[in-house]
C-alpha cells in the first residue's frame, strides 16, 4: 500500500511502532527521523526503511511530502 502524506513545518510524530514494514521516500521537504537508536536528517530524494515493530518518530523541519509504502496494507487507512 502506498500513501502520500503532506506535512507542515513543525509537524511531529510521537515515538511509536507498528507491525508493518515501511519504506519512506521523501518527495520534498526536510525531516529528522529517529528509528530505533539512530537519528538522521533527511531531505527530498532520500529513502528510509522501518522494519516491523521498531520504535520511530519524526519532526518536519521544512514543509514536505512523504511517499510511504506499507506491507501488509494498513487496514486503518481503508
Amino acid at each position: 500500500m502506498a500513501v502520500e502524506v503532506h506535512f507542515d513545518t513543525g509537524a511531529m510524530g510521537a515515538m511509536h511502532s507498528r507491525p508493518h514494514e515501511q519504506l519512506t521516500y521523501i518527495l520534498s521537504g526536510e525531516f529528522v527521523f529517529t528509528i530505533g537508536d539512530e537519528t538522521r536528517k533527511l531531505a527530498a530524494g532520500d529513502t528510509l526503511y522501518k522494519r516491523p515493530v521498531i520504535l520511530h518518530d519524526y519532526v518536519c523541519l521544512t514543509a514536505g511530502v512523504l511517499l510511504d509504502t506499507f506491507t501488509p496494507l494498513r487496514e486503518d487507512f481503508l
